[in-house]
């Protein structure tokens, strides 16, 4: 990578006083209870912040992380404890709210950098569909008046204007938009999210060994309050992070439909492996490359082992296997496929969307990795996938 930009240079010397706090982690978690008015009472949220203090315990000591990593650490658990308040607070509030009927979900799945996104931004696009934006995901609320909203929508922009600030090509490899749709990755939560910023092996460990019915039952409320009095759509979800806990995921939604995204999983860890390291740069120095090359190669693997196992348990018509070919180099074609693969239909209206959906931001450059700047080598990783490379050759003989 060049040289760090200066915006981020500047803000790690802004943030040096304040970095010293990561000293005492419980003092700072018990600060942030206090800002997010959290009532422990319910036993369910007691273990919700005990598992958030642990998080920031172990984050606090993570190897190589600067002051704005360690603002970026506590800004991740505020979030989270606050969403988790506001969302207890309207179901008391307003008890239908978990009546409401999450019904035949789609969660767009597969390794990231798969066309999973493009996949999520082409079922965005019926009227019949509800996708999640990411200011919502941000702040999970009943309909808000306009001026609330806009500050909303504002909070969720300055978001991504900070990430772009901070890490400029990012938005060459994963472009977002506060207004756009936006994978559920950023309200579920303990996904792997954590360790795309820090390497933490305590919450890796911790996380590797969790039974994630709990958060998938947090997430659907998440959806239940986004949909409640507003009119019912079907909502079209997405995030690479099911992949490892779709047994769960079925669990909770036993009805959903699962898209399942593929590609070579030589091309998805270099590319994201370059994802990492672009973002993990705004929260570490010095990055080790070699180190993310070979932590993700076991996440991953680890994931798509437990994909392929949760996958014999799903019911033939609530599985659909979409190859790379079909979004990625033909998605006039491919677009209508996957419609009537998830049964809904495709309209002229959708067809005229569809460049849109698809289309590279404005002022992105390719995006251009190597597997080898992260210590692998492609007998590596076919070694760690090559239950999913039968899987994928059948898929695209198919």
């Amino acid at each position: 990578m060049s040289s760090r930009p200066l915006a981020l240079v500047l803000a790690d010397l802004l943030m040096r006083p304040a970095f010293g706090s990561r000293r005492a982690p419980d003092r700072v978690f018990d600060r942030l209870l206090d800002e997010v008015s959290v009532a422990g009472e319910a036993r369910e949220d007691r273990q919700f912040a005990d598992d958030f203090r642990s998080l920031l315990g172990w984050w606090a000591t993570a190897e190589n992380l600067t002051p704005v990593g360690w603002q970026a650490a506590q800004a991740h658990v505020r979030r989270h404890l606050g969403n988790r308040a506001r969302i207890r607070r309207l179901i008391a509030e307003h008890p239908g709210i978990e009546r409401e009927p999450i019904e035949k979900p789609v969660f767009v799945v597969g390794l990231p950098r798969t066309a999973t996104t493009v996949t999520h931004g082409v079922l965005s696009i019926s009227d019949e569909h509800r996708c999640p934006l990411l200011w919502e995901l941000l702040g999970p609320d009943l309909e808000l008046p306009p001026r609330q909203r806009r500050k909303a929508i504002t909070a969720g922009r300055r978001m991504v204007q900070g990430t772009n600030l901070f890490a400029p090509r990012f938005r060459d490899i994963h472009p977002m938009v506060a207004e756009g749709p936006e994978e559920c990755t950023f309200a579920l939560p303990h996904a792997l999210m954590p360790l795309s910023q820090a390497r933490i092996p305590e919450y890796q460990a911790w996380h590797c060994r969790r039974d994630f019915v709990p958060d998938y039952e947090h997430l659907k409320r998440v959806f239940q309050v986004l949909q409640y009095g507003r009119p019912r759509r079907r909502w079209m979800l997405k995030s690479p992070m099911h992949l490892e806990n779709l047994d769960a995921l079925r669990t909770v939604f036993p009805d959903a439909t699962i898209v399942w995204c593929h590609r070579d999983p030589v091309t998805v860890m270099a590319s994201f492996c370059s994802l990492i390291e672009h973002g993990m740069a705004i929260s570490v120095r010095p990055l080790d490359l070699h180190g993310i090359g070979a932590n993700w190669l076991e996440l991953l693997s680890r994931a798509m082992t437990r994909g392929l196992a949760a996958r014999a348990a799903i019911p033939p018509e609530q599985l659909v296997d979409v190859p790379y070919s079909w979004l990625g180099s033909d998605p006039a074609t491919g677009a209508p496929k996957l419609f009537a693969a998830v049964g809904a239909s495709w309209t002229g209206a959708d067809a005229a969307r569809l460049p849109m959906a698809v289309a590279r931001p404005k002022g992105t450059r390719p995006h251009r990795y190597d597997l080898a700047r992260y210590g692998l080598t492609r007998a590596d990783v076919e070694s760690a996938f090559a239950d999913y490379n039968a899987l994928r050759a059948e898929v695209d003989r198919a």
